[in-house]
């Protein structure tokens, strides 16, 4: 019989396949219900907060705008489960074919996302995506693997 424990951690893993299903489909409908409303999201784009599910679902459509075949990976997550709040983090990369016809190898980003298990269910009610930054030119590093 598995511990609640185990079947929390099961349940966000699931949740994590979703959002990755979702990006891959580009299934904006499918990614929507993996968000609270109130989600305060810290992303690679502009502004330096996202606030609300509509908020990150835009991110999600200029991201669409721009990949015409997404892929997302995510490796090594790892995931902490503490009563109805949990995070996890993880290294993902997004890649795939541009709408202009050319294929990008993508970057690796750092992910951190904080889940509440609202009404039975676990969404992710904050998350952050960062890249490594060189400080002495100012510039993102986008070109470190895992």
């Amino acid at each position: 019989m598995a511990t609640q424990h185990a079947t929390d951690e099961a349940a966000i893993r699931q949740q994590v396949d979703n959002l990755i299903d979702g990006i891959r489909a580009r299934d904006l409908d499918g990614l929507k219900p993996l968000y609270a409303t109130d989600i305060v999201s810290f992303d690679v784009q502009p502004p330096l907060q996202h606030v609300g599910a509509e908020a990150k679902m835009k991110n999600w459509v200029d991201v669409f705008t721009i990949y015409e075949e997404p892929h997302y990976e995510v490796h090594d997550l790892t995931i902490t489960v503490d009563g109805d709040v949990a995070f996890a983090h993880s290294l993902n990369r997004l890649s795939g074919r541009l709408t202009n016809g050319t294929t990008a190898s993508g970057f690796w980003v750092r992910f951190t996302a904080c889940f509440r298990k609202l009404d039975g269910k676990w969404l992710i009610a904050h998350d952050h995506v960062s890249l490594p930054l060189d400080f002495e030119s100012g510039k993102a590093l986008m070109d470190l693997e895992p």
